[in-house]
């Protein structure tokens, strides 16, 4: 209003109002560019978040009973839940519930140590349990409650759990040079996409019962030599050496290099175990899951397919029971060779 022009801040002095600035010619949105996204929260050192993850590590690094005694840390928590039904950590595996423990010591399951929480309630499965682990000087170390619900990342455990050392593989050459050392012509098992371990564990029951020198699992998409498997395989896993590699089909090529006649086991095939002719010379048996048989690649590298007969309705056979029947049926063929030669 004009009686209000002279008021003390009503109007601005000549000069005063900023003009427009000059452009920046794009350098301030160049400044910009190639920043990337903004961190996640743990990822900025002064966020709160970040903090909790650094004190939580650390926690983590803290020894545990096993640590003290020079065993493996306790695995990371996972979300998945082949983690959290089987704990691992580098290959060394967490065994947890009475049950699950005292089957494990029985069938002879390599342990380095046994975890047993403060004022257990004992009852037979325990006491065995202790009796075993002493009988073969395993360390027997007393935790708390939460220190073993913390090992076995919350799974069931009973107040026990046992931990199982990383299995040692070996090389295909290993396995060669066991038959060379025994006088034998090769005889090795190669499994194509078994991914059940007690599967695994009846093969090499299988494997060391009649003979065979080595079994070879791939490295991918297939089980490996656990607690299941040794339990399974009622002590074989500690006899018959397993190879693991990284690509099945360049080791089935490197054992035919090696003088190796590879047969793949399948419905449809166009001899029988039972009558192969090549089964008194170096042999590799490939066998494939009860689902999808053998891959495509893994079966034009065989030199040939043989099947088992099958009466009834039974369409096929799991992958142990076929292995166990085919190196019975090489088993016996070998025997008769020798005996008549």
């Amino acid at each position: 209003m004009a009686g209000n022009s002279q008021r003390r801040g009503a109007t601005r002095k000549p000069g005063s109002k900023k003009g427009a600035s000059a452009g920046t010619g794009g350098k301030n949105r160049r400044a910009l560019e190639g920043k990337g996204p903004t961190p996640k929260a743990e990822d900025r050192p002064y966020h709160v978040a970040a903090k909790r993850k650094a004190a939580q590590e650390r926690q983590d690094r803290k020894d545990t009973p096993g640590q003290r005694r020079g065993a493996a840390a306790p695995a990371t928590r996972s979300t998945t839940p082949a983690a959290r039904r089987r704990r691992e950590l580098g290959g060394v595996e967490i065994v947890s519930g009475r049950n699950s423990v005292v089957e494990a010591l029985r069938a002879g399951v390599p342990c380095d140590g046994v975890w047993v929480a403060r004022s257990i309630a004992g009852d037979e499965r325990t006491r065995e349990i202790l009796k075993i682990a002493a009988d073969k000087g395993l360390p027997i170390l007393e935790v708390t409650k939460p220190e073993l619900d913390r090992l076995t990342d919350g799974l069931v455990h009973q107040g026990v759990a046992m931990q199982v050392p990383e299995y040692r593989y070996v090389d295909l050459d290993r396995i060669l040079a066991r038959a060379e050392r025994a006088g034998e012509a090769p005889l090795v098992v190669a499994l194509d996409g078994i991914t059940d371990p007690r599967n695994l564990g009846a093969v090499l029951r299988s494997a060391g019962a009649f003979g065979a020198h080595g079994v070879i699992v791939p490295e991918r998409r297939a089980a490996g030599v656990t607690a299941a498997a040794w339990k399974v395989s009622a002590g074989a896993a500690a006899r018959v050496p397993v190879a693991k590699v990284t690509n099945l089909v360049r080791a089935l090529e490197e054992l035919q290099k090696a003088g190796c006649f590879v047969v793949g086991l399948d419905a449809g095939g166009t001899t029988e175990v039972a009558a192969l002719e090549t089964a008194t010379e170096p042999l590799v048996l490939v066998v494939g899951s009860e689902g999808k048989g053998l891959g495509r690649l893994v079966r034009e590298t065989c030199d040939v397919i043989a099947s088992i007969p099958i009466r009834g309705a039974v369409e096929s056979l799991n992958a142990g029971v076929a292995a166990g029947v085919s190196l019975y049926e090489v088993d016996r063929l070998r025997r008769t060779e020798t005996a008549e030669g």
